[in-house]
């Protein structure tokens, strides 16, 4: 019986010179746990044992919420990173019509958008030569437009930052484009007293890439720069 449980010398002056690290391994102490409950056979109940278990599954519930906690911490940095960078680069053209196309283009890439579309309401008619020259980006609507799309039937106050799935008269504000895009960001605009509202509307066609549970507030915090851009092109 001795020689049954007897180790070897070395192993065992190393595991005497250093016991931390065998506590530290949770296979080893999982293994030793299990030989000292199959010891004691199936009418000893070892308490020790079983409170060991619990802690062991509170201990991997705190460390998948702290692995948690920390993605979402890295993913907002980026995402902040990412609003920020876009700012910057909206703010750097000279004239309006650079300014739209710049929208469209390396601010959309930077956000990682299939479509960037800026809704003004107006009186004036869509075909009149200087919208036209302003490119896709710019889409004009009849005043009431914007309340009646972005609502699209809801009861309620008005949101300033919408996340949802394309509704079926999102043909109006991306035309062709309406075909692939199937969730988008709406973020109304408000250009002063006087001043008929604007909304500015980004679609991703990953369904889920704009979703109701996500936080608005670096979209909001866009929205901001972009209506104070805005404001100055419209002075």
């Amino acid at each position: 019986m001795a020689e049954a449980v007897m180790i070897d010398n070395e192993l065992r002056d190393r595991i005497l010179a250093d016991p931390e690290r065998v506590l530290d391994d949770h296979d080893l102490m999982r293994a030793l746990v299990a030989a000292n409950d199959r010891a004691l056979g199936s009418n000893v109940v070892d308490l020790r044992g079983i409170a060991m278990e619990r802690l062991e599954a509170r201990l991997d519930r705190l460390e998948d919420t702290h692995r948690s906690v920390i993605a979402a911490a890295y993913e907002n940095l980026a995402g902040t990173n990412q609003i920020h960078r876009a700012v910057l680069r909206m703010l750097d053209p000279v004239t309006f019509e650079e300014f739209l196309t710049n929208l469209g283009g390396e601010v959309a890439q930077i956000l990682r958008l299939e479509c960037v579309r800026l809704v003004l309401e107006t009186r004036e008619s869509a075909e009149d030569p200087v919208l036209r020259r302003l490119g896709d980006v710019l889409c004009v609507a009849a005043p009431g437009f914007i309340d009646t799309y972005v609502q699209a039937g809801r009861r309620g106050p008005a949101r300033p930052v919408t996340l949802r799935q394309t509704q079926p008269e999102s043909d109006a504000i991306y035309g062709e484009a309406a075909g692939w895009v199937r969730s988008e960001a709406l973020m109304r605009l408000d250009f002063g007293t006087g001043r008929l509202p604007g909304l500015l509307a980004f679609g991703s066609e990953d369904p889920h890439h704009f979703r109701p549970s996500q936080g608005t507030d670096l979209l909001a915090f866009f929205a901001g720069s972009f209506e104070r851009a805005m404001r100055r092109w419209l002075a």
